[in-house]
């Protein structure tokens, strides 16, 4: 299935999920990113309204990584638009493009190497289910036998992602849900 398909389909799931947002399709950051993924794009998502996020979503993943069909895309979800979200998403588009080890999916924890946004403490990335939009948005299909499942990368601190590996992602995400956090607030405190 060639890669505008896909990023045709992805587009087209964007808007049906996420009716009335503007959707600017822009290119990763500078770099090694376009000899790993040729074509690479970020659908860059408006809010719906102020106050709302702004949506950082991978197209191109899919076609680097995909199995009989089946691939994954990434989102991030930011409170602003800055060019500190679109180097987030190109850098785990680029590693998880890499050799098969590095994967990403569900549970995984990624470093940034850097605070999200600002000064914030959340300097690592949970790849999570995408919970604030619900399983219409996680699948988008394009045929019988193709589909990019959208993962979510959720901003999360060292001590979080420790308490993860040690208790379990679902013990993590249970206390999220039980503190209620604002998951786009790169000032919010660890839950751990």
């Amino acid at each position: 299935m060639p890669n505008t398909a896909a990023r045709s389909a992805l587009l087209d799931h964007l808007r049906k999920t996420l009716p009335g947002r503007v959707i600017d399709e822009v290119p990763g950051v500078d770099g090694p990113i376009e000899d790993r993924l040729p074509g690479f794009r970020v659908f860059r998502v408006h809010p719906a309204h102020p106050g709302d996020w702004w949506l950082y979503v991978t197209s191109g993943c899919w076609g680097s990584t995909q199995h009989d069909g089946h691939g994954v895309e990434f989102f991030l979800a930011a409170p602003r638009d800055e060019w500190l979200n679109l180097e987030s998403v190109t850098m785990n588009a680029y590693y998880h493009c890499g050799p098969a080890r590095q994967r990403l999916d569900v549970g995984h924890t990624v470093p940034i190497g850097r605070p999200w946004l600002d000064d914030s403490e959340c300097d690592h990335y949970l790849v999570s289910l995408p919970y604030p939009f619900g399983p219409d948005f996680e699948i988008c299909t394009w045929s019988d036998s193709a589909h990019a499942r959208i993962l979510w990368l959720l901003p999360i601190t060292k001590a979080e992602k420790d308490f993860r590996r040690e208790a379990g992602l679902e013990a993590l995400e249970s206390r999220f849900e039980d503190l209620e956090i604002d998951p786009v607030d790169p000032r919010r405190a660890s839950v751990v």
